[in-house]
């Protein structure tokens, strides 16, 4: 009876010890109808969909985190790929915005109505989003951020170029110079399984190259006039990443640099930081680090995604009122003036932040593009996808329903919520997740890249948070949390521990 009652007990500790590990995300990902967030404004595109996640505790006057999909991806994809950052959002009560281009392969960052600012677009969508939620929920327009990886790190950047009056800050997983997706781009939707939909193959292929001047000048074309604060930039790329060329790197630091009144010689150069082979740059003007880079040596197109990295850049991993860059130089916030809003010059605001001057004025943001065929994404994506049952996300809600559901909602409710349904799927059950659905989850949302992404079913790749997998029409690109396998270890072992109670009940 005893040799029983200490294995249940030593099967319970380690579930338990796993269930800790996960993030804690009691809130949910809801969907919002489209009537209730555009509010009326016409013109916007039908195919894009807003989902949101709001943590239970919101801060007084909460940030606001916009997370756009990578290619062929869904909100609920994303959803998991960005487990760590919900993390770190559920802790200081920060509100996030999940975009979704519905039936599209990529991200609209190259057309004209996308990359003007109130030209509406996708990008003018998103901006809609943003304004919805700030007046729902009374968020703090000077903190609103956006981070993605591929075409979800162009539309970032788009998103900052184009609108530098909403946007204070964006993280760039492995994107390209805003409007360098406007070369060449097939502006083609409805066509996600073709992979040809909404691509730039010039730009992709690191083939767009103009000097800093040029660059600046074409941001700051987007939102001619405008002469304030510009949103700063960190930006992740691997130097074997041929999905979206590595060269593109070299032509983000011009752009960036001149939209944001720099010189293109960083202000210091880092090696093996933060870890071995990742070397990074730093440019900050009189007050802050307004632009950074970090170069992963030998890394193709699966840089991982690191919530808490994201949330230390957004000022967001800890409670605090205002934005880390405006308390180092007052006045520096979305749509501040050059001189006189907020003592832009005196305070290093305006001309130190590199938003000051005409030409810091300008803007960055890169529309560059989007990793269009990161069908890979949608590995996790897909995977997601079916795991998450329906991208509502609303699922998710209801994720950890069923009895052993439980750990579910606690593990990654919001990360594939669905789990549940395969929750106690069999102890491999949680891995299938991610391998078998790769199988389902070809989704043709990936356009099959999940064929390749059937990586994925080794559900090491998706774990380890980088495999990325080429196919000859693109890429499938699979940015991971890697948590769960360790909801499928959850899952095991509690499956485990039931088994031991009942055989103890038998005897």
């Amino acid at each position: 009876m005893t040799r029983y009652l200490q294995r249940a007990f030593l099967v319970a500790s380690v579930a338990v010890g796993l269930l800790g590990a996960l993030p804690a995300q009691g809130a949910s990902m809801v969907k919002v109808d489209q009537a209730t967030w555009q509010q009326g404004v016409t013109g916007l595109p039908t195919y894009v969909n807003m989902y949101i996640w709001v943590p239970d505790t919101l801060a007084t006057k909460p940030p606001i985190v916009v997370v756009p999909h990578h290619c062929g991806g869904t909100a609920s994809s994303t959803n998991s790929e960005n487990a760590s950052l919900y993390t770190v959002a559920s802790k200081t009560g920060v509100i996030v915005i999940i975009p979704e281009a519905t039936g599209q392969n990529c991200w609209d960052a190259g057309s004209v109505r996308s990359m003007k600012h109130g030209g509406g677009g996708d990008t003018g969508a998103v901006v809609q989003m943003v304004k919805y939620t700030i007046s729902k929920y009374g968020a703090d327009a000077n903190r609103v951020y956006s981070t993605g990886s591929s075409s979800g790190a162009i539309m970032t950047e788009a998103l900052l170029g184009v609108y530098p009056d909403v946007f204070m800050a964006g993280v760039s997983f492995m994107g390209v110079p805003c409007g360098c997706w406007a070369d060449g781009y097939n502006d083609v939707t409805g066509k996600p399984s073709s992979g040809t939909g909404q691509w730039s193959g010039n730009c992709a292929g690191g083939r767009t190259t103009k000097t800093a001047q040029a660059w600046g000048d074409l941001v700051r074309s987007y939102f001619p006039g405008y002469t304030g604060h510009r949103p700063r930039l960190q930006h992740w790329h691997g130097t074997a990443d041929t999905t979206l060329d590595y060269k593109n790197m070299a032509e983000d630091i011009k752009e960036w640099t001149n939209v944001l009144a720099l010189t293109e010689t960083p202000t210091t150069t880092e090696a093996n930081t933060p870890k071995s082979g990742t070397t990074h740059q730093v440019w900050k003007n009189s007050c802050y680090t307004v632009y950074e880079t970090f170069s992963e040596a030998g890394v193709g197109h699966a840089i991982t995604v690191d919530g808490a990295v994201v949330g230390a850049y957004f000022g967001i991993d800890k409670a605090s009122t205002q934005d880390p860059e405006t308390a180092a130089c007052p006045g520096a916030i979305p749509g501040s003036g050059s001189t006189g809003a907020g003592g832009a010059t005196a305070a290093g605001g305006a001309t130190a932040t590199g938003g000051a001057m005409g030409t810091g004025g300008a803007g960055g943001s890169r529309d560059a593009g989007s990793d269009g065929r990161d069908g890979g994404p949608s590995s996790s994506g897909g995977i997601l996808s079916t795991g998450g049952t329906s991208p509502a996300g609303g699922t998710m809600a209801t994720g950890g329903t069923s009895g052993d559901g439980g750990a579910v909602s606690t593990g990654g409710m919001l990360a594939t919520g669905g789990r549940a349904a395969t929750g106690g799927i069999t102890a491999t059950g949680g891995n299938a997740s991610t391998g078998g659905i790769a199988a389902t989850g070809g989704n043709a949302s990936t356009g099959g890249h999940l064929a390749t992404g059937g990586t994925s079913a080794q559900g090491g790749s998706s774990a380890t948070g980088g495999s990325v997998a080429h196919t000859s029409s693109g890429c499938a690109y699979a940015p991971t949390s890697g948590s769960h396998n360790a909801r499928a270890a959850t899952l095991v072992l509690l499956g485990a521990f039931g088994l031991l109670l009942g055989r103890r009940r038998r005897r």
